[in-house]
């Protein structure tokens, strides 16, 4: 358990020394003895070249290995930069949890080394991006405070960000669904401002999840039961859906089963910890909120958008917040709105809000909805659902005498870091008849996950076709089984359940494990040459965009396993290796692991900078062989939590 005295992880920091030359006397062998030996050696040279191209065993690079290996690659002398490279190259590592292994934040010493110490305790639920003091600073109007704002580099934060003190791994899916550990997300605040709609209760040392809500008091299994009796749940055609204002997101837990991915957002504590409580359970989710920028997802995004209760002004604003819903909508979507003001006449007297006001609530929606060319699909007891047309021929010639809001000039609907959201209609893509689905059709699940995805077969992602796609999808198939020849707790249910590619470019690495207990924050950086995001989404996987320079919109502790293509490649020169390593820090999980490709001089130096940060890692051949300069690292945080404080211990 946390908190046991455990033997600290190590971390050898001994080097192997230099092989001496094994045959200095074979000067004074004859010729033929020598020739026969050159050839046996050839022989055995290449037949161990063989086993390895063939992914037959596994090497690690040591010291030696390492220097040899760039040696092959340049002539300069690596001798400085690899002889660093030797933390765990004696034993493999260990990718299993304990719970406990209390080193106290303490790392070896090592002069070469810099060692990034542990932040002060006030720091373990830091969120650079969505700093409550630093929120306050901003415009209140329209939540503009609560949208991300990041720290100068100045200000940021040079240290590790400790647990929770008793912190513990969490429960394995699907058991976390329902449960959490009390030690991992001290707030006890919902289990008394939601006691009475069942959000979340709190019993002993742990967190209940009955999987109520605010307009879901019979749960949310029964909620999605009347949804599905409305719109069809079961038959492949709603894959992606986006819950606004999700709270501890049960609804998008209760849709896994349904083989429906929810990214599941709310800003940060407006409710006390709600995202977080909704990651510790092992759900999709983040911080974000709809104020004056657009969502960080791709147009035409998500098969069916809700919102519960969430208290949004869909109707305010000339209707920018449904505007922005359109966008990220995919054609023939829905939109699902419960409670306020939805059914009004029988339940305004328990909202406690008068009938005019509620009335002119769903007047504003109706109109924005209909200036959106939406058709009222139904609307039964508390339950209103709305569906975005397939394609905007009808759309553009209904709109010749009414133009509010205007069609959107012409623009890239996909553009959405930092991007202001406009008061106008983004047009759908041209199509020839009205049968047509605006952007192309899409297989129903889960014969969309492996289908040309449309954007592709249509030519709009630049230097991609549909045999870069299977090449890709191959490619990483191969990958996914490497790894897991390298990591056997990969493969294994129930080790890890949130996961995070931090460079996914077609969703390859999620694809390939869509068959596992786990999911994929697939993110697209901005920085990237292609934006591939809206790819990603039509193959019925999740994402957002994402800068690296910048923190994540998420809290500590969020990924069991982060996933890192040539980041730092990437990143080159755009900011510092170090600041990017200490978010992976800060978002995952202790004991949680990293996979790392990259040029091997990269890795080198990504190396250095994780063992400061105590984490067990190795460098490890391609798998492809010894032969390719791009290595993997495999590495894992080791586990350490803030000191006990006298609150810490009563509670």
């Amino acid at each position: 358990m946390a908190g046991s005295n455990q033997t600290p992880y190590y971390t050898p920091t001994s080097k192997p020394s230099a092989a001496t030359h094994p045959f200095s006397s074979w000067k004074k062998l004859n010729f033929y003895y020598s020739l026969a030996a050159v050839t046996f050696l050839c022989c055995a040279c290449y037949y161990v070249g063989y086993l390895q191209h063939s992914n037959v065993g596994l090497r690690v690079l040591t010291t030696s290995t390492l220097a040899s290996t760039t040696n092959c690659f340049s002539s300069q002398n690596k001798t400085s930069t690899t002889s660093r490279v030797s933390s765990s190259s004696s034993s493999p590592l260990d990718f299993s949890t304990h719970h406990a292994a209390d080193d106290g934040g303490a790392v070896t010493a090592d002069d070469a080394v810099k060692i990034y110490p542990p932040c002060d305790f006030k720091y373990s639920e830091y969120t650079p991006c969505e700093d409550q003091k630093r929120s306050l600073k901003f415009k209140r109007d329209r939540l503009i405070y609560r949208e991300r704002h990041c720290p100068e580099k100045s200000e940021l934060l040079k240290c590790r960000i400790p647990a929770p003190y008793g912190y513990k791994n969490p429960f394995k899916w699907p058991l976390s669904r329902d449960l959490a550990w009390y030690a991992n997300v001290p707030h006890k605040e919902l289990t008394v401002e939601k006691a009475v709609q069942n959000w979340i209760r709190f019993e002993g040392d742990r967190f209940k999840f009955p999987g109520g809500g605010t307009m879901f008091p019979n749960g949310a299994d029964a909620y999605i039961d009347d949804i599905g009796k409305l719109i069809n749940l079961k038959d492949g055609s709603i894959r992606t859906a986006i819950d606004t204002g999700c709270g501890v997101a049960s609804w998008g837990a209760y849709l896994l089963s349904r083989n429906i991915l929810a990214m599941s957002f709310a800003p940060r504590d407006t409710h006390e910890a709600q995202v977080q409580f909704a990651l510790e359970r092992g759900v999709p989710a983040l911080i974000g909120v709809i104020a004056s920028k657009r969502l960080p997802y791709p147009s035409r995004a998500f098969d069916m958008a809700h919102c519960s209760r969430c208290l949004i002004p869909w109707g305010e604003y000339d209707g920018t917040y449904l505007i922005e819903v359109d966008r990220v909508l995919r054609p023939g979507g829905y939109w699902i709105l419960s409670g306020p003001p939805i059914n009004w006449r029988k339940y305004w007297k328990g909202w406690e809000r008068t009938r005019e006001d509620l009335n002119a609530e769903q007047t504003k929606i109706e109109q924005v909805a209909k200036s959106l060319c939406w058709k009222k699909f139904v609307e039964k007891d508390d339950i209103a659902i709305w569906q975005k047309p397939y394609n905007h021929l009808q759309c553009k010639e209904s709109r010749k005498m009414s133009r509010n809001p205007p069609m959107c000039p012409a623009q890239d609907p996909d553009k959405a870091w930092y991007t202001e959201i406009e008061t106008c209609l983004t047009p759908l893509p041209q199509v020839s008849s009205e049968e047509r689905v605006a952007g192309g059709h899409l297989e129903k699940w889960p014969k969309r996950l492996h289908a040309i995805p449309p954007r592709i077969s249509r030519g709009t992602v630049n230097g991609v076709t549909a045999d870069t796609f299977k090449k890709d999808s191959q490619l990483w198939k191969r990958r996914i089984s490497y790894y897991k020849t390298v990591n056997n707790q990969l493969g294994q249910p129930g080790r890890y359940r949130n996961l995070l590619d931090m460079n996914a470019n077609l969703g390859g690495f999620a694809a390939n494990l869509v068959d596992d207990p786990v999911w994929v924050m697939n993110i697209v950086p901005v920085e990237a040459k292609v934006n591939t995001l809206g790819v990603i989404y039509e193959r019925g996987l999740i994402g957002t965009y994402q800068n690296w320079c910048e923190a994540m919109s998420t809290y500590p502790r969020t990924y069991d396993l982060i996933h890192a293509d040539s980041v730092f490649t990437l990143y080159k020169d755009r900011c510092e290796m170090e600041d990017i390593l200490l978010e992976m820090d800060r978002i995952l999980r202790p004991e949680g692991s990293v996979i790392i490709r990259d040029d091997v001089d990269t890795l080198v130096k990504v190396k250095r900078i994780v063992d400061g940060l105590n984490w067990d890692s190795q460098i490890v051949d391609h798998e492809n062989g010894p032969l390719e300069r791009e290595k993997l690292l495999f590495a894992v945080k080791s586990y350490w939590t803030a000191p006990a404080t006298q609150e810490s211990e009563t509670s």
